[in-house]
């Protein structure tokens, strides 16, 4: 009786333990504070809403950008990685889920076996069957009971895990939406200064007759002559170049693309139109957004979890392993009377492992040291993409007015000069190649300033968190 009563105060010990246990073992989570600013820097933050939250048809309203982008999301072998890495972990998911249910094998065996006459210590006899055949039929199950919580640890961290891996596919669209884009701009700009180069080389060959008629009006000298058609050829030669380039930016876009390399449809620089209402949201809004922040919040998760569930190594483990069958030793008999069960329960307890609980622990909360500062990183990393395309916007902006202003003037020199060559001696072909070589840059890096705006534009939407939503 007293043996009973102790039985049962052991049992209600072991139970108060394990309820107290399941609260000291494993930590709750809580999102790692980062002490995030709450403006950018040099910005004053004025709405709480955010271009990230748009979806990218409003973004961009080129139909042609929006269709090859659709094309990328499809087709972008990276991105088709990303999407398998998801499958992976979904599996894995699956499997730590499985992982709180029984197991259940069956097994079927046929044994012969004969023993030797001298083992049997058979002290003469003779005809006795040393031979022996047996027939077995079994199933068993293992279960583990999570009493320290070690299997919900394992499951938090393979969902965490999993989580990360879908934000990780998110931030690899997000940045393969700005890539094409970007590439697009690319192509546009090299179009365009192809086109302005033409055109000059046109006006440069129109120059060349231009100087051989006043060279026989004497107006200018044979100098002026040869100046023109050297400055005819430079300009030549720069067309390949562009032409190269251009083959390059649509073979590269091509890859994004998931294509073989070939011409790719596109419009022009001039019809694009620039998104202009910037809204960038408070900075809290980029752990809802940014999929790069999302992704090293879940690796932090995941390592916190591992932590959990490397001190309940420390702890006992309970299993129950059960067994039953038939076994016979003959095959007639098989079903009568053959039937046997075992029924074992377990409790484990670690007390040397040659320190390699300790070991997993300390190994665990170092990952989850770096995790907190990848996660710490990200959110940092966020600020300065997004503070450095605001200022590059702005920045943007002032050189487009200011070149316009240099493109009117540099114009308005190359007709001044002309004049002044053809009417007056105060001026020599010098002084217009000057002239009309500066306007050149000057219309090509227009084209560069066009082209960066449309880039910085996409650039903070990618950096807000912006294309994976929609």
């Amino acid at each position: 009786m007293k043996f009973k009563k102790l039985k049962y105060i052991i049992s209600i010990t072991v139970f108060v333990l394990t309820l107290n246990s399941c609260g000291v073992v494993n930590k709750k989570y809580v999102t790692p504070d980062v002490k995030y600013a709450e403006s950018y820097r040099d910005t004053i933050v004025q709405d709480t809403m955010s271009i990230a939250d748009l979806p990218l048809k409003e973004i961009i309203s080129d139909t042609i950008l929006q269709n090859l982008i659709k094309e990328g999301l499809q087709n972008n072998l990276d991105l088709k990685v990303a999407i398998e890495n998801i499958n992976q972990a979904k599996a894995s998911l699956v499997e730590a889920k499985l992982q709180f249910l029984p197991s259940l094998e069956g097994s079927a065996n046929v044994t012969r076996s004969k023993t030797s006459e001298a083992a049997l210590n058979l002290g003469g006899v003779n005809g006795i069957n040393l031979n022996t055949t047996s027939y077995l039929g079994q199933l068993s199950s293992s279960w583990e009971l999570d009493v320290w919580g070690k299997l919900r640890s394992n499951k938090r961290s393979v969902l965490a895990s999993f989580l990360k891996t879908e934000a990780a596919t998110r931030a690899v669209q997000t940045q393969l939406i700005s890539d094409i884009a970007t590439a697009y701009y690319n192509l546009l700009a090299l179009d365009e200064q192809l086109a302005i180069t033409q055109e000059t080389l046109e006006n440069r060959i129109g120059d060349q007759e231009t100087m051989k008629y006043l060279k026989e009006s004497a107006v200018v000298d044979g100098a002026a002559v040869v100046q023109s058609e050297a400055s005819r050829y430079e300009i030549e030669t720069s067309i390949p170049d562009i032409e190269i380039s251009i083959l390059e930016q649509e073979n590269a876009l091509a890859i994004l693309l998931g294509r073989l390399p070939g011409v790719i449809e596109r419009s022009s620089l001039k019809k694009q139109v620039a998104f202009a209402d910037l809204k960038i949201g408070i900075p809290s809004s980029l752990l809802r957004n940014r999929p790069d922040i999302q992704e090293a919040e879940m690796a932090f998760r995941s390592a916190f979890e591992d932590v959990n569930l490397a001190k309940t190594y420390f702890y006992p483990s309970l299993t129950i392993t059960a067994s039953g069958g038939l076994s016979s030793l003959s095959l007639s008999d098989f079903f009568d009377n053959s039937i046997f069960y075992n029924l074992i329960r377990g409790l484990t307890q670690p007390i040397f492992a040659n320190g390699e609980n300790k070991a997993r622990l300390k190994i665990n909360k170092s990952v989850q040291q770096q995790s907190f500062y990848d996660y710490k990183s990200a959110w940092l990393n966020a600020g300065s993409e997004i503070s450095n395309a605001l200022y590059a916007y702005n920045k943007t902006k002032e050189k487009q007015e200011s070149r316009t202003h240099q493109i009117d003037a540099l114009k308005k020199s190359v007709e001044f000069t002309e004049a002044l060559l053809e009417y007056s001696s105060t001026t020599n072909y010098i002084d217009v190649l000057t002239t009309k070589n500066s306007l050149l840059l000057a219309q090509l890096d227009g084209v560069e300033d066009k082209k960066e705006e449309l880039q910085v534009i996409i650039e903070l939407y990618r950096a807000l968190g912006g294309g994976w939503k929609n």
